[in-house]
């Protein structure tokens, strides 16, 4: 958890991502905006482990936020009243939660913490290490908050008053706990008495950018402009877009970073253009133990995805698709890998380590 420090809050804490409330899990449905502004209460981990597979909540720390709530609601659940039934019990829960989404490594890590204090909480006895386990699911909801507000500060830093930023799917306080990551430099700039602007890229098939980013923007007052994924070459052309900050659902060891698909295209024009790419994103997502991108896995996703929209067919029946929800762009990309320590520059392979050493 990074040093306490007093950071401005903006007014954007209108709506929460997810929440723990009277022992259950409340998400706003994310797939209902911006139509329809839901929020969804769950009681039971598998209901938890279902809305992180449907996409009722998404984004890398969200998920993580989301896991960690999950197990922690089903440890509550739980009748076993020996120890070892308790933890047999624990990692059928663990392992359900860990099943439904496999790039975005903050779903793991959180998982992984979530087991850490039932392995060492068996001094407490099941009543107390129950209430153990919920303590730490609402430590990683607030300590997500105040590390993005880190990455903000750090982020912030990179950007010129004046600059038009452009972003791909949705980094921001509805892809995590609050604030956000990639959305959250762009907040922290403006934080920092910076007048931005925002290109948000539609991002299909899910359309993250359209839906999400930029109706969370429109919702706290910031510039932004909404443009189809094709348009982002044009823009840069023509001189239109000074600086791309996109978030991340997995860093590999060697700064090699997997975002939403179309991410590495973006990054591809960016160096063409001689625009900086850089990527926010906390230390849960580095995932040390992957040496590099190609060992990452790709979440293949359902096929309506991209030949339905809101549930009407718009490709032809019997058509062949390919739906990989991820991509993932080389480090040799990006400019800066921001995170709630500060921005980590190439080579990336030293870099990143050092974060955990801090």
């Amino acid at each position: 958890m990074p040093v306490k420090a007093k950071i401005p809050h903006t007014e954007m804490e209108m709506f929460k991502t997810v929440e723990w409330k009277n022992n259950s899990v409340v998400m706003i449905d994310q797939r209902l905006l911006p139509e329809k502004e839901v929020y969804r209460r769950y009681k039971s981990y598998q209901e938890v482990a279902r809305a992180i597979k449907d996409m009722v909540v998404r984004g890398a720390p969200a998920i993580g936020v989301a896991a960690a709530m999950g197990v922690a609601l089903g440890a509550l659940k739980i009748k076993a009243r020996d120890m070892k039934g308790f933890k047999k019990e624990f990692g059928r829960i663990a392992a359900t939660i860990a099943s439904t989404r496999p790039t975005a490594v903050n779903l793991f890590w959180a998982i992984e913490r979530m087991q850490g204090i039932a392995d060492s909480g068996e001094a407490l006895g099941v009543a107390g290490l129950k209430k153990k386990l919920v303590d730490e699911a609402l430590r990683i909801h607030k300590e997500d908050i105040e590390i993005n507000r880190f990455i903000g500060k750090h982020g912030g830093k990179l950007l010129k008053s004046g600059s038009t930023v452009l972003t791909h799917c949705n980094a921001g306080a509805l892809a995590t706990a609050g604030y956000g990551t990639a959305l959250g430099v762009i907040r922290g700039a403006i934080e920092q008495k910076k007048k931005i602007r925002v290109y948000a890229d539609e991002t299909r098939p899910f359309l993250q950018g359209a839906r999400l980013t930029a109706w969370e923007l429109q919702k706290d007052k910031i510039d932004v402009t909404l443009i189809t994924d094709s348009m982002a070459g044009y823009m840069m052309k023509k001189g239109l877009i000074d600086a791309v900050v996109v978030g991340a659902d997995r860093i590999a060891a060697n700064g090699d970073v997997a975002n939403k698909i179309g991410t590495y295209s973006v990054a591809v024009l960016a160096r063409e253009h001689g625009i900086p790419f850089y990527v926010a994103a906390p230390l849960s997502t580095i995932d040390l133990k992957i040496k590099h991108g190609d060992f990452i896995p790709i979440e293949e996703r359902d096929i309506t995805e991209v030949t339905h929209m809101k549930g009407r067919r718009i490709a032809p029946k019997g058509i062949k698709v390919k739906n990989p929800a991820f991509d993932v762009t080389p480090s040799r990309l990006v400019a800066g890998i921001v995170t709630e320590k500060g921005v980590v520059r190439a080579p990336y392979g030293k870099g990143l380590k050092a974060l955990f050493k801090k």
